[in-house]
């Protein structure tokens, strides 16, 4: 097939693009966009406000509402600290495994349906086919927020399919994801003088056991969702820093933390209760000795939860051209999750698995883009119908 070639091509050049988070990504999007050219797919290119990140979407396909959108984000996660056997920015083959940082998350389904836009441009296409690739989301989606403002001139698609790595099963479902930073202030001093002092350290630990709290009354009482695991919702602590020495009280303390909220929860409600408590409990002692005490919290990223209908007309044709009759639930967040907010039906189907993701030696089977490839084929074919 001369398409898998094309995608294997296209995947050991897109590795090769070390778009680690905070790196810029324009090398690859510029590559993609000149591939593309050179096979007769005009594409579009627009610059986040520094200049620095970049999405990219073509379209194929009469110049009409509807059709379908294959989202990827070429943006990965590091490396560093992990044990890769060779370069991880240097596509390797080995017993049907394709071995690379974003091999599986996602490049693999990017080069696949870049590799598809051509063979799309020659259909008799009824309904277009857009092809869009997006920064930062591994960070805070920032390109998929982005990309949702910037349809004009191009028509809104029908539905839109994310290429998050599935074992090519369709996903109807996924919670939400939220984090924050946040840094309380108080009043340093020597330990001796408490009631001169304010000790943000002790206010923000009081807000970390709130979050515990909150997490274990999810776990206990919280709603259920059939197909994630965990059922419920979750908070998670992941970093706290604060003080340097025993005898000096902390002036400054530092978290972040972050919501996985199955579908019906909402992220932003624990945020407020938080911040309420922190208000109400945490905060007052120390401005009784230091009133310009203060709590700052700031977003770090959001995606909404994804949820699908079993019997959406997108479920039931996605289940159809996979050859699947089920339809799944995961606890990780996508960009699909922006993309329904905006008023598009949205499923999650591509090559690779999640185990592999973010791994060491990430690996997708050469088996999968193989099977990516043709899966993309029989959908672009319903769009000539």
């Amino acid at each position: 097939m001369a398409q898998l070639s094309e995608a294997l091509g296209l995947l050991d050049r897109l590795v090769g693009f070390d778009t680690t988070s905070r790196n810029s990504n324009l090398d690859l999007i510029r590559d993609v966009e000149a591939w593309l050219a050179a096979h007769g797919v005009a594409s579009r290119v627009t610059l986040d406000a520094e200049g620095r990140k970049a999405n990219l979407h073509a379209m194929v396909g009469p110049r009409v509402a509807g059709g379908v959108a294959l989202s990827a984000h070429v943006d990965c996660v590091p490396v560093e600290g992990q044990d890769w056997r060779a370069d991880p920015f240097r596509l390797r083959r080995e017993a049907g495994r394709l071995i690379g940082r974003g091999a599986t998350d996602m490049k693999g389904f990017a080069a696949c349906a870049v590799a598809m836009m051509p063979e799309f441009a020659a259909m008799d296409l009824q309904r277009p086919v857009h092809l869009w690739l997006t920064h930062d989301e591994e960070t805070n989606a920032a390109g998929a927020w982005r990309l949702v403002t910037e349809f004009e001139p191009d028509p809104m698609p029908g539905f839109c399919v994310v290429g998050e790595p599935t074992g090519m099963a369709p996903v109807i479902g996924h919670k939400g994801y939220a984090s924050w930073d946040v840094t309380v202030t108080g009043l340093s001093g020597h330990s001796s003088r408490t009631t001169e002092t304010a000790n943000a350290l002790q206010a923000a630990a009081e807000g970390v056991a709130f979050l515990a709290r909150r997490a274990r009354l999810f776990a206990s009482e919280g709603r259920r969702a059939a197909g994630f695991e965990p059922p419920f919702t979750t908070v998670h602590v992941g970093t706290f820093h604060a003080g340097s020495i025993l005898n000096i009280v902390p002036d400054r303390a530092e978290l972040t933390f972050e919501v996985r909220s199955v579908p019906g929860d909402e992220a932003g409600a624990v945020l407020a209760e938080f911040m309420a408590f922190m208000e109400q409990v945490a905060l007052p002692p120390l401005r009784a000795a230091h009133p310009a005490a203060a709590l700052h919290v700031t977003p770090r990223s959001e995606l909404p939860a994804l949820d699908l209908a079993e019997d959406a007309p997108l479920t039931l044709l996605v289940q159809r051209l996979t050859g699947r009759n089920s339809a799944g639930r995961v606890s990780y967040g996508t960009e699909a999750g922006v993309y329904q907010r905006a008023g598009i039906p949205t499923i999650v189907c591509g090559p690779g698995h999640i185990a592999q993701a973010h791994q060491p030696e990430e690996w997708v089977a050469e088996s999968e883009i193989e099977s990516c490839l043709g899966f993309l084929r029989r959908l672009a074919g319903t769009l000539a119908e």
